[in-house]
C-alpha cells in the first residue's frame, strides 16, 4: 500500500461496507410481518357493549402483585394495589403478559392494540409522526376514545379511518422528570371525567358514547417517567403505582354512574416493564413481563390454581398461589379485546386467544357457554390462515424453487388452499357441539400456521446467510491483500477472467432478487462480497502460486499458527460480552504477563520506572470491569474523579513547557479555561442533584450556567486548540474538554474510569515507542531503510499484535461507559441533569455523547501512536478493522429471533456494538488525524525536551530511548 490514496480508498470502503452491512441482521433475522389483502373475521356476537384498555406505561408486574415487594421502604404498605388486588381475588381473571424486544413503547403498543410485532429496527421509527400502516383493534371499534401521552396516541388517531379515534393528550412539556409523574395519570382521569360530564349536555355526544363497540384508551405514562427518574424500587415508584390504582378505581365508578349498566369490559396491562436501573428496550426479563388483568362483562372470575401449579418462583410470593394464572403473549391481548365487543379481528394479528387451548383456563365467560369459545377458536385460525396464504401465494409466485411448509405441503394434492380442510373439519365439529374436539384442533391448526408464518419468514434466511459471511470473509482478505499487495498493471491486466465470473455472479444474483422482488438492500449487499472477491483473486491468485512454488509452505503454516493465536484473542473478547471479568483479565495479561514473558531482559532493566507505571496503570484500569453495572448515583464519587481531572490538568500546565513563548501562552490560556470550566461543572452538578433528590424545581439560571459549562468545554479544545508541536499539550486539553461528560452525565465511577483508561493510553504510546527502539537498535545496518521510504507500510509482526490491543482498547472504551451487555443498560438520572423534559432524541444524543468521549482520546492516542512509530496515517486501524469481522461473523451467527427475549436482545445488541464501535473508531481516528496533524514523527523525536517533559507529566520516570 504505496500511496496514501491507496489507505483512504480502503479506509473508506470498509466504513461503507460495515455500516452498509449492520442492515444485513434485519433483513436476516427481523423483517417486518406486516402484509396486506387478508379478508376480515369476527365473532358473531358480543360479551359486552364496551371495552375500557387501562395501560400502565413501563410498570413491572412484581412490583404491582407482590406482597411487600418494597419492604426496602420504611412504612410501606404490605399490598401496594389493594382495588386491582381486589379484582383479582373477587371478580377477574389475571397473568403475566410477555412481552417481546424491543421493550419500547412504541412495539409494545402496536402489540397490545394491533396483535402483531413490529420487526425490531421499527423502533427507530419515531412514536408520534409515524402512521401505523396496520390494522388495529382502535380502528375495527365503533368509536374509540383516548387520553394520555402525545408520544404514543397520535400515532393510532392518524392511522386510523378518518374521525373514529378521538384523543386528548397533555403538552410535551408536561413530561418533565424533575415533577412529580402521577400528575400525568390525573390528568388523564380528570379528562375523562370531563367527557361524560360534557355527554350530559350533548346529546349527540351522549349518543355516540352509548353506542356498541366502544373503545376507552387510557394511557398512564406516569410510571414510566417515574421508574426512569427513581429507579423502579423506590418510594416514588410505589406512591405512582398506589396513584394507579386509585384511578383504576375511580374509572369503574365513572363507569358505573354513566351507563348504570354492566356491560363494560376492562382490560389492565402495560406495554413493558422496567429494570431495575430505571431502563427498558432490551430482554431483561424485568422488562418483558407485564400484568395483565381483565374483568367485567364477558370475562370469567377467580378460577382455583391448577395441577401443576401454573405458579413459578416469580409469581409465589404475590399471595395469589390458590388462583389461576393464565400468561399470554402480548399480541394475544387485542384478540381478546376483540372478542369481548364483537369487533372484527385485526387483520394483521398474530395473536392467539387464551380460551383457543380447553387444556387450560381462558379468560372469557360467553353467554353462549363454550360454544362461544369453539367459534372464537375457529375465528382466530381463520385469521392466522389469512396471513398464511398471502404469505404463501407471494412466496410461490416469485421464488426460483419454491417450496410450501411441510404440513401443508401434504395436503396440496387434496386442498387448493392451505388448511382448507381442516377448517371444514373444526366447523364441522361445532355443528355436531363436540366443542373441545373443535377446539383442539383449532389449537393444533393455528400452531402449524404459526409454524408456516415463520417458515415462510425466514424462507431467504440461508441465503442472506451465507451472503453475509462470504461479504465479511472477503472483506478481512481484502484487506490482507490491500496491505501487503498492492495492486500492480499487471496483476490488474492478467485478471479479465476473474472480472468476467465475479460479474456474472454478480448477474446471477441480480436476476434472483428481481425474480423474487427482495428488497433494494440486497442489490447492495451481493456488491460487497463480489468485489472483494474479484480483486483478492485478482491481485493474490498469481503471487500465492508462485510462494508456493517456490517452498514458502513453512512460513504458511507459521501465519496459520500466528492467525489461529489472533482468532483466539477475538474469541476471548466475544466471551466479554457476557463474562466481564474477561476485560480484567486481559488488563491482568497486558500489565503483567506480556512484559514479564515478552519483553526484552536488557528493556525491563532500562525502563524498569516505565514497566512499573504500565502495570500499575493497567491494574487499575482492570478494577472497573469487576464492579457491577447496577451502580447508585454517588456525588463523592463524580467529585473524586473531577478533581483528580483537575490535579491532572494543573499538573500538565506546569509541567508542559512550550519552546515558543506565544504557543505556551496560547496552550496556559486553554488549560486555565477548561480548568475553569472544570470547577464550575463539579460545583453546579452537586447543586442540581441535590435539588433533583428533594424534588426542587432546578433554576433557570442553574440550567443556563450547567448548558454553557457543558457545551464550552467540550467545543473550546476544536475553537482554541493547543499546539500541534507538543503532541501531549493538546491530548490535555481534549481529555480536559471531554471530561466534563464524566461529569455532568455520570451516574457513579465512570469519570475514575475516564482517568484510568486514558493514562493507560499516554503509556501504551511509550510502551510501544520503546520496544519499537530497541528492535530497530537491534537490526543490522544493512537493512534499514532510508527515510524515503518512510511513507510505504511494510508490515512488522508486532503491528498484528498492536493492531489486537487496539480492538481490546475500543471495546473496552465502550464498557467503561455502560454495560456491553447491552445497548439499553445506560442510566438515565445523569441526563435529568441538563434535560428535565422528556426529549427521546436529545438525551439518547447526551447519552452517546458520554459513550464515545473516550474514543477521542483513543484516536488521539493512535494517531500519536502513529506518529511514533512513523508508519502512514491509518495503517494500523486498517489492520484492526480487518481483525475485527472474525468478531462480527461469530455474533452474526449467534443472533436469535427465538428463545428467551433477554436472549435475543442481548444478540442483537452484541452485533451492533461489534459493527459500530469500528466504523466510529476507524471514523473518529481520521478526526485524530486532523486534530493531531503536524506533530513530530519518528522515534528520533523520543530524544526531544518534549517527550522529557511528557515523561515527567505521565510519571513515569523513563530514560530517553535512542
Amino acid at each position: 500500500m504505496a500511496e496514501s490514496g491507496s489507505v483512504w480508498r480502503l479506509l473508506l470502503v470498509g466504513l461503507v461496507f460495515h455500516l452498509v452491512y449492520i442492515g444485513t441482521v434485519f433483513d436476516c433475522y427481523f423483517t417486518s410481518p406486516v402484509v396486506h389483502g387478508m379478508k376480515q373475521h369476527s365473532l358473531h356476537r358480543a360479551e359486552a357493549k364496551r371495552l375500557v384498555l387501562i395501560v400502565g406505561d413501563g410498570l413491572r408486574a412484581d412490583l404491582l402483585l407482590a406482597k411487600n415487594g418494597f419492604r426496602m421502604i420504611p412504612g410501606a404498605p404490605e399490598i401496594v394495589a389493594p382495588h386491582l388486588r381486589s379484582i383479582i381475588e373477587t371478580r377477574g381473571a389475571f397473568g403475566i403478559s410477555h412481552t417481546r424486544v424491543p421493550t419500547e413503547s412504541r412495539p409494545g403498543h402496536v402489540a397490545l392494540i394491533g396483535g402483531m410485532y413490529e420487526d425490531v429496527s421499527a423502533v427507530t421509527k419515531g412514536w408520534k409522526t409515524n402512521p401505523v400502516d396496520f390494522d388495529s383493534v382502535f380502528n375495527q371499534s365503533s368509536a374509540t376514545y383516548s387520553f394520555g401521552s402525545p408520544d404514543i396516541l397520535p400515532m393510532f388517531a392518524r392511522g386510523a379511518t378518518p374521525g373514529k379515534v378521538e384523543m386528548w393528550c397533555y403538552d410535551e412539556h408536561e413530561e418533565d422528570f424533575t415533577k412529580d409523574a402521577t400528575a400525568l395519570d390525573v390528568w388523564v382521569l380528570d379528562h375523562l371525567r370531563t367527557l361524560f360530564h360534557n355527554a350530559t349536555s350533548d346529546p349527540t355526544l351522549d349518543a355516540r358514547l352509548r353506542g356498541d363497540r366502544t373503545v376507552f384508551f387510557l394511557h398512564l405514562l406516569g410510571l414510566d417517567t417515574t421508574g426512569h427518574s427513581y429507579r423502579p424500587h423506590s418510594k416514588e415508584y410505589m406512591a405512582n403505582i398506589q396513584v394507579v390504582d386509585e384511578i383504576v378505581k375511580q374509572t369503574e365508578e365513572l363507569f358505573r354512574e354513566f351507563y348504570a349498566d354492566e356491560e363494560t369490559a376492562f382490560v389492565f396491562t402495560a406495554d413493558h416493564g422496567m429494570s431495575k436501573i430505571g431502563n427498558h428496550g432490551d430482554g431483561d426479563p424485568d422488562n418483558t413481563r407485564t400484568p395483565l388483568i381483565a374483568w367485567g362483562k364477558g370475562v370469567r372470575g377467580p378460577l382455583p390454581d391448577t395441577t401443576p401449579s401454573s405458579h413459578d418462583e416469580y409469581s409465589e410470593p404475590w399471595g395469589l398461589s390458590h388462583l389461576a394464572r393464565r400468561d399470554v403473549e402480548q399480541a394475544d391481548v387485542p384478540v381478546l379485546m376483540s372478542s369481548l365487543i364483537g369487533v372484527n379481528w385485526p387483520v394483521n394479528s398474530v395473536g392467539v386467544l387464551p380460551d383457543v387451548d380447553p387444556t387450560k383456563p381462558g379468560y372469557l365467560l360467553p353467554a353462549d357457554g363454550e360454544k362461544t369459545q369453539a367459534e372464537a377458536a375457529l375465528v382466530n385460525a381463520k385469521v392466522i390462515l389469512e396471513h398464511y396464504h398471502i404469505k404463501h401465494e407471494d412466496k410461490r409466485t416469485h421464488s426460483l424453487f419454491y417450496r410450501q411448509y411441510p404440513y401443508f405441503a401434504a395436503h396440496e394434492d387434496v386442498e387448493d388452499v392451505p388448511g382448507k380442510t381442516a377448517l371444514r373439519d373444526i366447523g364441522h365439529l361445532i355443528e355436531q357441539g363436540h366443542f373441545t374436539q373443535a377446539r383442539l384442533q383449532a389449537k393444533e391448526l393455528i400452531e402449524h400456521a404459526l409454524g408456516g408464518l415463520r417458515y415462510l419468514q425466514t424462507y431467504d434466511r440461508l441465503m442472506i446467510r451465507g451472503i453475509v459471511i462470504a461479504a465479511y470473509l472477503g472483506w478481512i482478505a481484502f484487506g490482507a491483500v490491500s496491505i501487503l499487495l498492492p495492486a500492480t498493471s499487471n496483476s490488474l491486466t492478467s485478471a479479465f477472467p476473474i472480472h468476467v465470473a465475479a460479474t456474472a455472479v454478480l448477474g446471477a444474483f441480480y436476476a434472483l432478487f428481481a425474480k423474487q422482488r427482495s428488497p433494494w438492500s440486497f442489490y447492495l449487499y451481493i456488491l460487497f462480497p463480489c468485489y472483494f472477491w474479484d480483486q483478492v483473486f485478482a491481485r493474490a491468485s498469481t503471487p500465492l502460486l508462485s510462494y508456493l512454488k517456490q517452498g514458502g509452505v513453512g512460513s504458511i503454516v507459521g501465519y496459520i499458527v500466528r492467525g489461529a493465536l489472533v482468532v483466539a484473542a477475538l474469541q476471548s473478547m466475544v466471551a466479554g460480552y457476557t463474562h466481564r471479568p474477561i476485560w480484567s483479565a486481559w488488563f491482568v495479561v497486558l500489565g503483567v504477563l506480556w512484559p514479564l514473558f515478552l519483553w526484552p531482559k536488557e528493556l525491563l532493566v532500562r525502563h524498569w520506572r516505565l514497566l512499573a507505571a504500565w502495570t500499575t496503570s493497567c491494574l487499575a484500569t482492570a478494577v472497573f470491569p469487576m464492579l457491577s453495572v447496577h451502580q447508585q448515583e454517588s456525588l463523592i464519587a463524580i467529585s473524586v474523579g473531577g478533581v483528580v481531572m483537575y490535579v491532572i490538568g494543573m499538573t500538565g500546565l506546569l509541567k508542559i513547557q512550550h519552546p515558543d513563548p506565544k504557543e505556551h501562552n496560547r496552550h496556559k490560556v486553554v488549560i486555565f479555561w477548561l480548568l475553569f470550566e472544570l470547577g464550575w461543572s463539579i460545583l453546579f452538578t452537586n447543586f442540581i442533584v441535590w435539588d433533583l433528590r428533594d424534588k426542587k424545581p432546578v433554576p433557570r439560571s442553574w440550567r443556563v450556567v450547567a448548558w454553557g459549562t457543558f457545551l464550552s468545554s467540550i467545543t473550546t479544545p476544536f475553537i482554541l486548540p493547543a499546539p500541534r508541536s507538543i503532541p501531549y499539550g493538546r491530548l490535555l486539553s481534549f481529555f480536559l474538554g471531554f471530561g466534563v461528560c464524566f461529569v455532568w452525565l455520570a451516574i457513579s465511577v465512570e469519570g475514575l474510569f475516564y482517568i484510568a483508561y486514558s493514562l493507560t493510553l499516554c503509556l501504551w504510546i511509550e510502551v510501544e515507542t520503546a520496544l519499537r527502539a530497541h528492535k530497530r537498535a537491534k537490526e543490522e545496518p544493512s537493512t534499514s531503510k532510508t527515510h524515503d521510504v518512510a511513507r510505504t507500510y511494510r508490515p512488522h509482526a508486532d503491528d498484528l499484535r498492536i493492531a489486537v490491543f487496539f480492538l481490546f482498547f475500543v471495546q473496552v472504551a465502550f464498557f467503561g461507559t455502560g454495560n456491553v451487555a447491552s445497548i439499553s443498560s445506560f442510566y438515565l438520572e445523569p441526563v435529568y441533569r441538563l434535560v428535565p423534559i422528556f426529549s427521546p432524541f436529545l438525551m439518547a444524543a447526551l447519552l452517546i455523547l458520554k459513550i464515545v468521549s473516550p474514543y477521542t482520546i483513543l484516536a488521539m492516542a493512535f494517531s500519536m501512536l502513529n506518529a511514533r512509530l512513523d508508519l502512514p496515517p491509518f495503517s494500523l486501524v486498517l489492520v484492526a478493522l480487518t481483525l475485527t469481522d472474525v468478531m462480527t461473523i461469530t455474533f452474526f451467527l449467534n443472533v436469535t429471533d427465538t428463545g428467551s427475549w433477554l436472549e435475543i436482545g442481548q444478540t442483537i445488541s452484541f452485533f451492533c456494538i461489534s459493527s459500530l464501535l469500528l466504523v466510529w473508531s476507524a471514523g473518529i481516528c481520521a478526526v485524530g488525524e486532523l486534530l493531531m496533524a503536524g506533530q513530530p514523527r519518528g522515534l528520533d523525536t523520543s530524544g526531544s525536551k518534549e517527550r522529557d517533559i511528557s515523561s515527567v507529566q505521565l510519571g513515569n520516570g523513563r530514560d530517553k530511548v535512542s
